[in-house]
């Protein structure tokens, strides 16, 4: 009896111990990355970086260390997706809508007026919409993590003060380098100019552009507002912030280092939402104690701005796809309960 219960003892051992040196157990090796963004130290697009950093460290026992180059030190947005592509770089977060140009349904996050809160946004970025577009870059060498915000956009001038539509016409306004947006500011009557974000301040210094439009948060941090007069709160546009990795280095990874990542990106996220919103509900008022002279918009003359803009949609939805847009419009009726 004894000699059978040993033999089921052994037999049963074999298999767990084959287990435990299967694919199941494996190990969290060592990884030095490079994580880029345009954005300053301070930033909470950045601040968003440092706890991702932080945590990934602490979570793989400080075996998995990254580097951060915030600032646009490694390039522009447009600069850094082609080096994640090639495997020079190994992460970056940047607005969403400029992968627009790798994957056209991302121009869908572009169009304007179109959450009512950031938390309206999470609803959707992180729901069925957001991951389906996620699901479409690794064909194009990306990878997706995460969404992160940058918040909602305000326009800003070396002019004149902007309280009506008619005060954009003629102006020179830098914008980031999507189609989306360049349509938007030149059906409002202004010139839009494409820029990388690192060229801003000194278009803006140099008098290249007039303006630009950001959030109350990037005025602040790039400092803006030593090279503008007069912001108006338009909120005509809300940016989620997409986290990508490099295809090559995520192949490279094995399945319980890819499930680390993800889940660092995850709670990086929350925190960096949280970040972002607090300094965007002060960013206003230090605004102000700059100098800068700040107007809001009537509501009879945001309504003008929306429907200014609102044939941007018809038009785009083509490129976008126009199931894509539909899927949108769906999930935000339901987000508001429609």
């Amino acid at each position: 009896m004894l000699n059978k219960l040993t033999k089921l003892a052994l037999g049963l051992a074999l298999p767990i111990a084959l287990l435990a040196t299967g694919p199941a157990m494996a190990e969290i090796r060592e990884h030095q990355l490079k994580f880029a963004s345009a954005n300053n130290k301070g930033h909470p697009q950045v601040m968003g970086m440092e706890k991702f950093a932080e945590l990934l460290k602490d979570k793989s026992g400080g075996k998995i260390e990254v580097k951060l180059f915030p600032g646009g030190v490694l390039g522009g947005d447009v600069q850094t997706v082609s080096a994640l592509q090639g495997g020079v770089i190994e992460m970056t977060v940047l607005n969403a809508g400029i992968l627009a140009s790798n994957v056209k349904p991302f121009g869908a996050v572009d169009l304007p007026f179109l959450f009512n809160s950031g938390e309206e946004a999470d609803k959707v970025m992180d729901g069925p919409f957001g991951s389906g577009l996620m699901k479409l870059l690794p064909d194009t060498g990306l990878v997706g993590l995460a969404y992160w915000e940058l918040g909602f956009r305000n326009l800003t001038n070396n002019r004149h003060a902007v309280t009506k539509l008619e005060d954009i016409k003629g102006l020179k306004i830098r914008t980031i380098q999507s189609p989306i947006p360049i349509e938007l500011f030149n059906s409002l009557g202004a010139n839009a100019v494409p820029l990388p974000y690192t060229e801003l301040y000194t278009a803006l210094e140099t008098g290249t552009v007039d303006g630009q439009e950001n959030p109350a948060a990037n005025i602040i941090n790039a400092k803006f507002f030593e090279v503008q007069k007069y912001m108006t709160v338009t909120r005509h546009q809300y940016n989620p912030q997409i986290v990508l990795i490099s295809k090559k280095f995520w192949d490279g990874l094995n399945d319980e280092e890819k499930a680390l990542f993800q889940s660092t990106a995850t709670e990086a996220r929350d925190y960096q939402r949280k970040v972002s919103r607090e300094m965007d509900a002060k960013a206003i008022e230090e605004i102000k104690k700059t100098g800068m002279e700040v107007s809001e918009l009537s509501p009879e003359e945001t309504q003008k701005l929306r429907d200014a803009v609102k044939p941007l949609i018809d038009k785009f939805s083509p490129q976008i796809g126009a199931e894509t847009v539909a899927q949108l419009m769906k999930e935000l009726d339901t987000v508001r309960g429609k």
